[in-house]
């Protein structure tokens, strides 16, 4: 059973020596401390707390919702949820940063003087949160552990915990990080990257908005444990989805209020060239951008994970490789026009004759996602070529494009988990899924801030009702533009409950049109022209329902390689564990 929550080996401390060497540099030799002599000063804590750090999402081409339905190609990340291929056997469950969380809290509880290490207590139930929370979404229910566990604990031999169970005490640990966390604005220059009392907040917040949501449109029947044996329900009340939403709210208004955040819009710069959207994903240093911020003006995150050019890179091929995650037909079109009115809505959509009419008189964020330009001839050639390609490139976390280029695998600029537009986009839908309502007022203080940026028109109730709008899809089509490829669209599209619907349509690149209708790809006849090669895209073309009517795109995946059933909400519960403890049932539609 040492397996079974991959934590078990006891007195391994989790810290990094290398990363705190200022903290132990009076220390004995390191192989010499184990729990026993160590926590014995303040100093001890915050080390063996700056490794739960490591849990954060930080640079890594799965985080960028690769294979989603905003997304043409998978380029290798995100095949099995976005095409249905989830498979038991493929996957495993890490307990570890949830043992060292519970690590810390026992020995905190006899230490000496509480209030001294109240800050890393604080971040021990925040990355506690912060892991059940992952493993919340990916599995629905799991065993709850709160304390540290030996190889003869009789919690290895637990069943599941219900996923409302889960969630409670998701919360209870948030509600202590938010007693015991300082603010963003107590927090020293040299320790900036930790979690504030906001962060918590802002966590709080995105588990309420996921929980509510996913409860409300979901429901019961994707969380195993066996809910057909009359398990896995436990600790469920209805009543939940409206205080969950109430109190997303209240922490939100909070964050808006008194967090001291702000968005990072420098547009009115004119040396940005209206590209705040694009730089401020790899903002650095003053060589960065034309303008010449750093991250120190970077007031919009709110919990992130930090990089440094000296000492922390990320180490990844983002220069060249991010230019290769292509966008989708969807993506493209979702987009509001200056107007603020969709495509299919608005005057001012230019429709697809020209290989640049498309961003025309469109939102900001989507130039600025996109490499993409209302003037200069495009120089877009549709060649399948291996590659994937929708004739679209995506530009987000991409840093070439002003001064020098940043050298392969060196790129620093800080990953974001939640910033300050999430918490906007957060606030009105959960109004919005409360009251089936929201005015123009708390638009004004959420939406139409990130609406400003984008240099288009508020999204207000008279727009809303004088040209057939949904409010709640608009602040769900503002919340896919905004965070796009910011690892937020599958767990969207599942706590929305059209995970099936979203997924397995095809996947469509650039409008190549027909005899009645031209484009640089087609010309007047419908014969493609030498930009087009359609003998490379193997499914051809498909009929697409676009702003300009049924058009024809290419087709980079065929709905016929999708798969997405009711089943996929949830991954597996990992068959070594199931082994190891035979208590734990599977969830339903992979037995």
């Amino acid at each position: 059973m040492k397996k079974i929550f991959n934590y078990i080996t006891i007195g391994v401390l989790g810290f990094s020596i290398s990363a705190c060497q200022k903290d132990f540099i009076d220390l004995d030799p390191t192989a010499q401390y184990t729990d026993a002599v160590y926590f014995k000063k303040s100093a001890d804590f915050k080390a063996f707390a700056a490794d739960f750090y490591g849990q954060l999402q930080g640079w890594s081409f799965g985080n960028m919702d690769n294979s989603s339905d905003l997304s043409a190609n998978s380029n290798g990340n995100g095949y099995d949820i976005g095409y249905g291929t989830i498979v038991v056997g493929n996957n495993d469950w890490n307990y570890s940063g949830i043992r060292n969380c519970n690590i810390l809290l026992a020995k905190a509880s006899t230490y000496g003087n509480a209030a001294e290490i109240s800050q890393y207590i604080g971040e021990a139930y925040f990355f506690r949160a912060y892991a059940y929370f992952g493993l919340l979404k990916t599995y629905g229910g799991v065993p709850i552990v709160t304390t540290v566990l030996d190889i003869n604990s009789p919690e290895l031999k637990a069943k599941r915990n219900s996923r409302y169970q889960v969630v409670a005490q998701i919360l209870t640990d948030l509600d202590e990080a938010i007693a015991k966390l300082p603010t963003e604005q107590n927090i020293t220059a040299t320790d900036k990257g930790r979690a504030s009392k906001w962060a918590a907040k802002a966590l709080k917040a995105q588990v309420e908005l996921y929980e509510a949501t996913w409860e409300k449109y979901v429901g019961k029947n994707p969380d195993g444990d066996g809910i057909s044996k009359g398990a896995g329900t436990a600790g469920y009340d209805a009543a939940n989805v409206n205080k969950y939403l109430t109190d997303a709210i209240a922490q939100c208004e909070d964050i808006m209020t008194n967090g001291g955040y702000e968005l990072w819009n420098k547009n009115a710069d004119s040396k940005m060239a209206n590209s705040s959207s694009w730089y401020l994903f790899n903002l650095e240093d003053a060589g960065s951008n034309p303008g010449g911020y750093d991250k120190t003006s970077n007031k919009e995150f709110i919990l992130y994970r930090t990089y440094d050019y000296t000492y922390k890179q990320a180490r990844l091929n983002i220069t060249w490789t991010v230019g290769q995650l292509y966008p989708s037909r969807k993506f493209v079109d979702m987009a509001v026009c200056t107007d603020g009115l969709p495509p299919a809505k608005s005057p001012l959509f230019q429709g697809y004759h020209t290989a640049v009419s498309e961003f025309q008189n469109r939102d900001r964020r989507l130039l600025n996602y996109l490499y993409a330009s209302t003037t200069a001839p495009a120089s877009v050639t549709l060649d399948f070529g291996g590659l994937g390609s929708s004739g679209y490139g995506n530009s987000k976390y991409g840093v070439y494009g002003f001064g020098s280029r940043r050298i392969d695998n060196t790129e620093s600029a800080n990953w974001p988990i939640i910033r300050l537009a999430e918490i906007y986009l957060t606030y009105a839908e959960a109004l919005v899924e409360l009251n089936g309502n929201i005015t123009d007022a708390q638009l004004d203080a959420s939406i139409n801030k990130l609406r400003d940026r984008g240099a288009v028109a508020h999204l207000t109730n008279a727009l809303v009702g004088a040209n057939g709008l949904d409010i709640k899809e608009e602040i769900r089509r503002e919340r896919a533009v905004e965070l796009y490829r910011e690892g937020k669209r599958f767990d969207d599209l599942k706590r929305w409950g059209i995970l099936e619907v979203s997924l397995n349509a095809s996947r469509l690149g650039r409008v190549v049109g027909d005899a009645s209708y031209a484009t640089p790809f087609k010309d007047a006849s419908g014969q493609p022209t030498a930009l087009y090669k359609p003998t490379s895209y193997v499914w051809g073309e498909e009929a697409v329902q676009t702003p300009k009517g049924l058009l024809k795109s290419v087709v980079v995946s065929s709905s016929v390689n999708h798969s997405l059933a009711p089943k996929h909400y949830l991954y597996p519960i990992p068959v070594n564990q199931i082994i190891l403890n035979k208590n734990l049932l599977q969830n339903p539609g992979y037995n």
